[in-house]
């Protein structure tokens, strides 16, 4: 069986070597913290937010809602350039919540103050698919022909049953929608799912992937499940811990492995698994593993199975 050829000879389609050679450069994503909320949040349709949501996990300490977007994209871009310093170019990520979830005049102003920056070529925009309208959709297009603009949805999961259970206040057909929607307007746009949610096996995750590959995504994003202090998600897994499926760092590799065997090899991966700081987690059951390391891991074990992404849809 003759493998599919990925960019710089790797097993998967990676959106870090897309980008690079679309761009000519590295192009490495500030987070912003702009103070938005989400409907699952203030009340338009819930109150708490996702049971495994604590954002200040999940974002870096330079970007707080209380700094100017323009602070925290100069301490944004001074904090890579020591982490990563073959970084050519900056994206600036509105990460925190729903950062479409605003009157669409506060959102032309929140990206405009980004895009005004001089190392900023484009932006990244993290929401959910019930918060992009038409409205959002229309301006964004708009502004895509001028600046770099991708979209990120947090779908999570493609069971209803999952999405009521973490209180995500939408189902899986609201995602396929916006997807669709989006993917009319030539949008650039990101899909992203947590692999361990409460109540699905291994098998159900594995079979996800065909619903997934439905998608008119460009790009997808993974994260293990990690479970953080403070959450309902923490109250919910100390009380049944038997509903959760949970994965030592090898078996993750592999699981992960046969998702990827499953996947349309044109969807690019943007990640697999996701770190928060070590304050945020009672336990680490995989250490202190950097993302760089998961990366060269996966990378050995698809070599060592000779396997790639959509190897199982050939």
């Amino acid at each position: 069986m003759e493998r599919v050829a990925f960019p710089q000879g790797k097993r998967y389609n990676s959106q870090a070597a897309y980008l690079k050679e679309k761009y000519g450069h590295r192009l490495q994503k500030v987070v912003i913290d702009a103070g938005f909320t989400c409907p699952n949040r203030d009340g338009k349709c819930g109150y708490g937010g996702c049971t495994f949501c604590n954002n200040a996990a999940f974002h870096p300490g330079y970007s707080t809602p209380d700094k100017p977007i323009r602070e925290q994209i100069d301490e944004g871009i001074e904090f890579h350039r020591v982490r990563y310093r073959n970084s050519g170019g900056y994206l600036a990520y509105f990460q925190s919540y729903s950062n479409t979830y605003a009157p669409i005049e506060k959102l032309k102003e929140l990206y405009g103050q980004a895009l005004s920056h001089p190392a900023i070529e484009g932006i990244v925009i993290g929401t959910r698919p019930d918060c992009a309208d038409s409205q959002v959709l229309d301006f964004l297009q708009e502004l895509s022909k001028e600046k770099i603009v991708m979209i990120e949805y947090g779908i999570e999961s493609c069971y209803d049953k999952t999405l009521l259970r973490i209180n995500r206040g939408h189902d899986f057909q609201t995602a396929c929608l916006a997807v669709e929607q989006t993917h009319r307007r030539g949008l650039q746009q990101c899909a992203h799912f947590i692999l361990g949610l409460p109540g699905e096996s291994r098998e159900e995750m594995l079979q996800m992937c065909s619903l997934i590959n439905r998608l008119p995504c460009d790009s997808l994003k993974f994260h293990q499940l990690q479970i953080i202090k403070g959450t309902r998600m923490e109250q919910e897994f100390k009380a049944r811990p038997q509903d959760f499926e949970t994965f030592t760092l090898e078996e993750y590799i592999d699981f992960f492995a046969d998702f990827l065997e499953r996947l349309r090899p044109e969807f690019r991966i943007e990640r697999f698994a996701g770190e928060v700081p070590p304050r945020f987690v009672e336990q680490k059951p995989w250490g202190l593993v950097r993302n760089t390391e998961l990366l060269r891991m996966l990378e050995i074990r698809l070599e060592e199975r000779d396997s790639w992404q959509g190897k199982l849809l050939l």
